[in-house]
């Protein structure tokens, strides 16, 4: 299975972005599909989930009304629309699939590339 995360940019403070991330093949281990972020010099954080069958978010309170998760299930595509950008957005993000919420939060199974998104002030 191969995670293809893609969408970064530069943009400045409070503009906005999509990331998008193409699952080549679904298991029963990808029930939950995720976003994490690096921000240089700084170590991966969690930053929001979905689970593909019920559309049910998880996320973290610094994104919460700015971040929406969204997903195609007949794309096999997970999606992050981030909106009133901050500079502390920036890093690479990165997308991660795995069986729960839990432990995609602890230690996902599938992991993508990352796409770096740049946040101007």
């Amino acid at each position: 299975v191969q995670l293809q995360a893609s969408g970064g940019g530069l943009v400045q403070a409070g503009g906005s972005l999509r990331l998008s991330c193409v699952a080549s093949a679904r298991t029963l281990e990808m029930d939950v599909m995720g976003w994490f972020r690096q921000a240089p010099g700084k170590e991966r954080e969690f930053v929001g989930a979905i689970d593909w069958t019920s559309s049910v978010t998880d996320g973290v309170d610094s994104v919460k009304g700015r971040f929406t998760l969204s997903r195609d299930n007949f794309k096999n595509t997970m999606y992050l629309d981030m909106n009133r950008l901050q500079p502390e957005d920036t890093g690479v993000y990165y997308c991660a699939a795995h069986r729960s919420f839990e432990s995609i939060r602890g230690a996902p199974k599938y992991w993508g590339q990352g796409t770096l998104v740049t946040v101007s002030s």
